[in-house]
């Protein structure tokens, strides 16, 4: 195991009390910094993707930059259904799309599982590389998204307001929607053991549009399949969920047995904490948004997280979702420091 200067994230993940609160945040390697534009004006979102120099360039801008506590792999979570078989294009105003989206069980022979050693080696290159360059100054996240969240980009074909064709799915083609979530969950085990292999630190699963599923689908369609990758890899290295807008069971959310839970900005953080009850971290939750405002009123709210719950043990700091492209680095650099300079006194 490497030795870290910087280990307050990982202590915290294992459950240990610590001296002040970690914090990194979704997203901080992109948009709002210069220094990333500067690099993305050479380069399209694909390509930096795909070449180890430069995902280390951006992934470690914010550490530099901004002074998280973390750096998070710089990537994206669609590689993993291109390598099975379905090309996307990132399209600058409506985000990602895949031209030929699976609808039914005749459109599954287009995909396959695959060797993610072999297929994604640009990724694990790039964590290999993000790890010398980071020299041990702080640890590194890799990720990936959850099966159902990947499932649904691979049906709707790009974002939707209503999702209707992944409903449809999985309703009239139920048989189908359950083996790509096995053919999903089986690559995603693959390839985050990779990323650790190769130096990740902890790995966060993100189940984006795990909030449009009801209770009960939510128990069907996504939680046993997050449960299996938490399984297999929580003996490696510690594991983050981030189930946006999934606020309507914390008890149950925790059975799926992460590290750490990250909750959006819709829901109480004092509230969840005491719902996890020591089974597990909380990571969040300020309001994206929030960075818009005065730097005295961020920290003003990042106070207001911090007192509101009994300890400041046992909490991440993060967003309650990704910083928004055109929020000044400078607010976020405000927040950072606020944690890092006032947040011990939370740890007694």
């Amino acid at each position: 195991m490497k030795k870290l200067k910087n280990d307050l994230l990982l202590r915290t993940l294992n459950g240990e009390k610590t001296e002040r609160t970690p914090i990194w945040v979704m997203r901080q390697a992109g948009r709002y910094l210069p220094e990333y534009r500067a690099v993305r004006a050479k380069s399209d979102f694909i390509t930096m993707c795909k070449t180890p120099e430069l995902a280390t360039e951006v992934t470690i801008q914010p550490v530099d930059i901004i002074g998280v506590d973390a750096a998070i792999l710089f990537s994206d979570i669609l590689v993993i259904p291109e390598a099975m078989g379905l090309k996307f294009t990132m399209d600058e105003g409506t985000g990602p799309v895949f031209p030929e989206p699976i609808r039914n069980s005749a459109d599954l022979m287009r995909i396959s599982t695959f060797d993610p050693s072999e297929k994604l080696k640009y990724v694990t290159d790039a964590v290999k590389m993000t790890v010398k360059e980071l020299n041990g100054r702080v640890p590194l996240i890799g990720f990936s998204g959850a099966p159902w969240t990947l499932l649904t980009y691979m049906v709707e074909g790009r974002g939707s307001k209503n999702f209707a064709k992944i409903k449809e799915f999985v309703y009239s083609e139920r048989k189908s929607a359950h083996k790509v979530l096995e053919m999903l969950t089986t690559v995603i085990i693959g390839y985050l053991k990779e990323k650790v292999k190769a130096g990740a630190d902890a790995v966060q699963v993100f189940d984006t549009w795990g909030s449009i599923l009801s209770p009960a689908q939510f128990e069907e369609f996504s939680k046993p399949y997050i449960t299996r990758i938490v399984e297999e890899l929580k003996p490696l290295a510690p594991v983050i969920v981030f189930a946006k807008g999934v606020n309507h069971n914390f008890t149950k959310l925790v059975e799926i047995g992460a590290n750490a839970y990250s909750v959006d900005w819709t829901v109480e953080l004092s509230a969840v904490k005491k719902e996890l009850s020591g089974k597990a971290v909380v990571q969040g939750n300020l309001d994206p948004t929030i960075l818009y405002a005065p730097k005295e009123t961020i920290k003003e709210e990042a106070e207001r997280i911090l007192a509101s719950l009994d300890s400041g043990h046992g909490h991440i700091f993060n967003l309650g979702h990704g910083i928004l492209p055109d929020v000044k680095p400078e607010h976020l650099k405000t927040l950072v420091d606020y944690i890092k300079n006032e947040s011990s006194k939370f740890h007694d």
